[in-house]
């Protein structure tokens, strides 16, 4: 039996289409044409619409080609993000170490108390005769990537007396 489509002359002059068994046997005229593979007045040629069709996977090598910077700006803003806890970190670590300090306590102790640990381990306080708290702490990196620098934090509470 021929493959499924195959034209085979039939007795009367007709043509058929030759199934497989999925579909009955289907008889019309010669050279007409089956109404899913008619063309619509006007739509270019079947050749020149496959051809149109070779962008199939553009949008993939365009994702591909723009992977590496979104995991830049992804790292850069998670980055920003570490900064910016870093120093709301350190400003109430030096405002804890300043009410540590106006009661004559251990501004330091006070200052690693209010830290996350990561960002104990950069703390400088600096405590002034007349008050004054200043805290740096190392900003935390991304892995394999130097540090960004510190964050400064200052405060000031009158001593007691």
């Amino acid at each position: 039996m021929p493959p499924n489509g195959v034209l085979q002359p039939a007795s009367g002059g007709a043509d058929r289409i030759v199934s497989s068994g999925a579909l009955p046997f289907v008889r019309r005229r010669r050279g007409a044409r089956p109404a899913s593979v008619r063309r619509r007045q006007g739509a270019p040629p079947a050749f020149v619409r496959r051809r149109a069709g070779g962008e199939a996977g553009q949008a993939t090598v365009e994702l591909v080609a723009l992977l590496p910077l979104l995991v830049v700006v992804l790292a850069g803003a998670w980055q920003a993000v570490l900064a910016g806890q870093a120093a709301w970190a350190a400003g109430a670590a030096a405002r804890a170490a300043a009410r540590a300090h106006a009661v004559g306590t251990d501004p330091m102790r006070a200052a690693r108390t209010h830290l996350p640990g990561p960002l104990e381990r950069g703390l400088r306080v600096t405590a002034g005769s007349d008050g004054d708290v200043e805290v740096r702490v190392r900003i935390p990196s991304l892995p394999g990537l130097p540090s960004p620098g510190h964050a400064n934090a200052g405060a000031r509470f009158e001593p007691q007396s």
